[in-house]
């Protein structure tokens, strides 16, 4: 395995002494490159749909840090947004959309759904894969479908998703209704960014834990299966990283159900239980606090080494538990790179 890139090594299987490192969030709002270039792009969404500035962000972490995968920069609503529901984004107030609130706008975007909207992203793919470094592996991504419904019901985030858990209780039919089209839409999304030229895939669930057991393996594992189960008939040999934020305890029965090749973990996730108690098979993937991040110095150094400890000897790829907080000094991010790659001891 030791001509594959750092990241693919790691999701075949192999524990590597120094694990590759990439981070959630890596393009964005912490980067003075990424601001400079957004004050010039219009809208969030609009940046999204500019392959040359959305190319140009997912790159700009690669050459400032040199981090062994890129991630796509986009967001997981440009999938409502092909489906026809109407999103924007808020300046200080994050996404905004259209509710759904009839079985008719239900139905109405299995009818509406373009994937050809989304060819800006697929053309962000081809400018961005000819331009990384050859170690460097390609992330695509996409949310996934209960966090993605949670939006699209709601129109905006909420602190517990109370709106998109009302609506799956009160009219079930309903939501597994929505829940099917986001497969279906979301299936056929990885596999053109596969084809496109992403090298591994993310899948974000990031409002996973709010759910109770029986309604997490409805709304959570169950579409996450069909996801994975689908891009791999389709696509064999492209591994998929699967971050059910908040799974706690369902992680070791994901393990071994989900199909995944990596599983992420979350901030709250004690490492050494993950070792002990996910059973080997799929790589894991986490999970610096980033707040440990944003603090820097001995306390940033501490928690990199119980990391690397915990997961020592394991099939472990370096990340956070969630995304990169937009206040985090660059030096801290350095710190971190220096500190798992060995020059900062």
């Amino acid at each position: 395995m030791g001509d594959l890139k750092p990241l693919l090594a790691v999701l075949g299987g192999e524990a590597r002494a120094v694990p590759p490192i990439w981070l959630m969030r890596q393009a964005g709002r912490y980067l003075p490159e990424y601001q400079e270039l957004r004050a010039k792009a219009g809208s969030f969404l609009d940046t999204c749909y500019n392959p040359q500035t959305a190319a140009r962000i997912t790159l700009q972490p690669i050459e400032r840090f040199g981090f062994d995968a890129a991630i796509l920069f986009s967001d997981i609503l440009v999938v409502p947004d092909a489906l026809g529901q109407k999103v924007w984004f808020e300046t200080g107030h994050g996404p905004r959309l259209i509710p759904l609130e009839s079985d008719r706008d239900i139905e109405a975007l299995a009818e509406n759904f373009d994937l050809g909207k989304l060819s800006p992203v697929f053309e962000t793919i081809d400018r961005v894969k000819g331009e990384l470094p050859k170690s460097v592996t390609f992330i695509g991504f996409c949310g996934a479908p209960w966090t993605v419904a949670s939006y699209m019901i709601a129109g905006r985030g909420t602190p517990d998703q109370a709106p998109a858990r009302l609506f799956a209780y009160r009219r079930p039919e309903a939501f597994a209704r929505l829940i099917d089209i986001l497969v279906e839409a979301s299936t056929a999304y990885l596999i053109r960014q596969i084809d496109a030229g992403v090298e591994v895939l993310q899948l974000f669930d990031s409002w996973a834990g709010v759910l109770p057991a029986h309604e997490f393996e409805r709304w959570v594992a169950e579409p996450l299966r069909k996801i994975i189960a689908a891009v791999k008939a389709a696509r064999p040999g492209v591994p998929i990283i699967a971050f059910p934020r908040g799974g706690a305890t369902h992680l070791s029965r994901l393990a071994g159900t989900l199909g995944a090749d990596a599983l992420g973990l979350d901030t709250a996730i004690d490492p050494d239980w993950a070792v002990k108690e996910i059973p080997a098979g799929p790589a894991l993937q986490g999970n610096l606090d980033p707040l440990a991040l944003l603090a820097g110095g001995p306390a940033l150094d501490r928690e990199i080494d119980s990391i690397l400890r915990s997961f020592a000897g394991r099939p472990h790829i370096f990340n956070l538990g969630h995304g990169v907080l937009p206040e985090t000094p660059l030096e801290h991010v350095s710190q971190l790179i220096e500190r798992i790659r060995g020059t900062g001891n």
